[in-house]
């Protein structure tokens, strides 16, 4: 048998594309051609359990092999076999079917992912490091003849009756000078173990050293021996294969471990298991959150049938998702996934709304089931949760039963609770509901003991996400507003009918007025004379709630720019009924500017505004008036 001829590409030469264009990723030829060795491994497994197949199947194996001497890299397996016939077809026709559609659209591709497979060019990925790619294989069938394949990269084969005696096919790649990297052993592995870790067939590369347990010494402890086993570098079964029944806590944990080696142990997991009206398999875990989420994506990784596609799974799992780990497998994306099949695809979407709603579901069972539990985890699922509500109606809708909100008191409740807590204390004369929060308890403390003294609740919403979710609480919640605790004097965050008396005539009001206005030396400072309790604090320095949440959000990279831009403003509201504004309005001269700079300085200092030389004058200040 022997044959040469040309592959019938009716365009350009395709294979300098092939080395071109998928340069960058050429890393992913091992990916494929591992691929199609383990197919071609079950599908003989699959004829014999058909009865197609009366051979020995025998243990299913793929290997692969470098030969840094020779500069080849050698793919093996003992699956089906090709016969010289089948090598026509399925290497020389079948592989360019879409040949003339490919240069058409390579050049609009964004990287390799999109192109190979998508034409059937899956096994020519080895041309992108290698210069001559030799098949040996020999085909299941009765009577079937060793056959061999070669091509240098051109257009040009040759098919020549082969050397293999058993079946199986080999793929050997003679690599080309640019790629010599691949000829490194350490490399290969890092590939393989990216790729192929959790393939279903055992994958064979090389030996490694393991000591092993040889009997007992002569004072009875163990002895052992280095002794040389196959290298196999996959978990055939990972337990997303499996079914939750069959497994223990601790096999979660372990496969845990085994994915992020250097992480904290996960809060709980959820098994995805569905296969209408797409197939999908899975294990999400939610990991211990620190409040820099940024730090947390990009760790699911896809898989398609077990080979390991992308950890950018954007477009398949909700935005609010990314913070969680683990593994996503479904046969219904394509290993040659692209961003734009993603976002167009109709299976996705429905894998993206099934995983909503399975964590959903998952966090409300656990809710209902052990509360103290749930409770206990909440500082490091508040975070997940809170973006999920923001970010997702349908998330939010079941979120709002078991969704948390904590106070000062460190007591917990869910938003119902919280609004039966306080509707009676903190409904304002216009019948709103007002929930007052604090995100520096330490900083803010002055004020929330001021609204504690009115018996008003304070929130603690201090994490990196909070303004975002008060946002919308506002919009969710019914006649509902939220105000910062320091965002004003607390007779005026919660407007009541019932006012405190001026003790101040009305030439007071505008001597005061005037006395404080000298006194203040900043920019964008409004005095108020406020008649409070004479036991508030006599100066109270504040900023408008809305003004000061754009201005944190336009911080946040939260597209209110505009506020980012301007000046601050706040309030000096002066308590014209306390007894230090009486003791001002009688001082005179020097002494009178010196109270009210005081009064106003110890004001900047509780909102963390006095710094640098005014500091240190009122420092000084301070020891003179003692």
């Amino acid at each position: 048998m022997q044959e040469k001829g040309n592959i019938s590409i009716h365009t350009e030469n395709i294979f300098p594309i092939i080395k071109k264009f998928l340069y960058s990723d050429n890393e992913i030829f091992l990916r494929e051609l591992v691929s199609n060795a383990v197919d071609a491994v079950q599908k003989i497994k699959r004829l014999g359990s058909l009865g197609q197949f009366s051979g020995e199947v025998g243990q299913p194996l793929v290997q692969v092999a470098v030969d840094k001497d020779a500069k080849t890299i050698t793919i093996s397996d003992n699956g089906l076999g090709m016969t010289a016939e089948e090598i026509k077809k399925y290497i020389n026709q079948v592989a360019f079917s879409g040949a003339s559609e490919f240069v058409e659209k390579f050049k609009d591709a964004k990287d390799a992912n999109e192109i190979i497979g998508k034409f059937g060019l899956g096994f020519y990925s080895a041309f992108m490091v290698a210069d001559l790619v030799e098949i040996q294989t020999l085909s299941y069938q009765d009577d079937a003849e060793p056959a061999r394949w070669v091509c240098d990269g051109s257009t040009e084969f040759e098919i020549t009756e082969g050397t293999k005696t058993t079946r199986g096919t080999d793929i050997i790649l003679h690599v080309n000078k640019d790629s010599e990297e691949f000829l490194e052993e350490s490399k290969l592995q890092e590939i393989l173990n990216k790729y192929a870790k959790f393939l279903p067939v055992p994958i064979k590369f090389g030996t490694k050293t393991e000591s092993v347990e040889d009997g007992v010494d002569e004072e009875g402890k163990a002895k052992y021996n280095d002794v040389e086993v196959d290298n196999i570098i996959n978990t055939t079964n990972p337990i997303w294969t499996k079914a939750p029944a069959d497994l223990s806590d601790e096999d979660y944990l372990n496969f845990y471990r085994e994915l992020y080696p250097f992480s904290e142990e996960p809060l709980f997991w959820i098994h995805l298991n569905v296969d209408y009206p797409f197939n999908l398999t899975g294990v999400l875990y939610f990991p211990k959150l620190k409040n820099d989420f940024e730090m947390q994506r990009n760790k699911i990784k896809l898989y398609s049938r077990q080979v390991f596609i992308t950890d950018e799974v954007k477009d398949i799992v909700p935005e609010f998702l990314m913070l969680l780990h683990g593994v996503i497998d479904s046969p219904d994306i394509p290993l040659n996934v692209s961003r734009s099949f993603l976002q167009a695809d109709s299976n996705v979407k429905k894998i993206n709304n099934y995983i909503t709603k399975k964590v959903a579901d998952k966090l409300g069972e656990l809710f209902a089931k052990d509360r103290k539990a749930y409770e206990d985890k909440w500082k490091d699922i508040g975070l997940f949760v809170k973006y999920g509500m923001i970010s997702e109606e349908k998330f939010y809708d079941k979120a709002k039963d078991f969704a948390l909100v904590g106070n000062t008191k460190n007591e917990l409740f869910t938003l119902p609770e919280y609004k039966e807590k306080v509707t009676a204390l903190q409904t304002d004369k216009n019948g709103t509901l007002v929930y007052l929060y604090t995100n520096d308890a330490a900083k803010q403390d002055a004020f929330i003991q001021s609204a504690n003294k009115k018996d008003y609740d304070v929130l603690v919403l201090d994490s990196p996400i909070d303004n975002h979710f008060i946002n919308q609480l506002e919009q969710k919640l019914e006649k509902t507003s939220i105000k910062r605790v320091d965002s004003s004097v607390a007779d005026k965050l919660i407007e009541k009918d019932e006012q405190n008396e001026h003790v101040l005539t009305e030439d007071q009001v505008k001597e005061v007025t005037t006395i404080f206005e000298k006194a203040i030396t900043k920019p964008g400072m409004h005095v108020e004379i406020v008649a409070l309790h004479p036991e508030e604090l006599p100066v109270t320095i504040t900023m408008d709630e809305f003004m000061r949440r754009m201005k944190d959000m336009a911080a946040m990279g939260g597209g209110m720019g505009f506020y980012g831009q301007m000046p601050d403003n706040y309030k000096v509201a002066i308590n014209g009924n306390h007894k230090l504004v009486s003791k001002i309005l009688k001082a005179e001269g020097e002494e009178q500017s010196n109270l009210a700079k005081q009064a106003v300085d110890l004001a900047l200092l509780a909102q963390g505004m006095l710094t640098g030389a005014e500091l240190t004058a009122f420092v000084s200040r301070s020891v003179e008036l003692i």
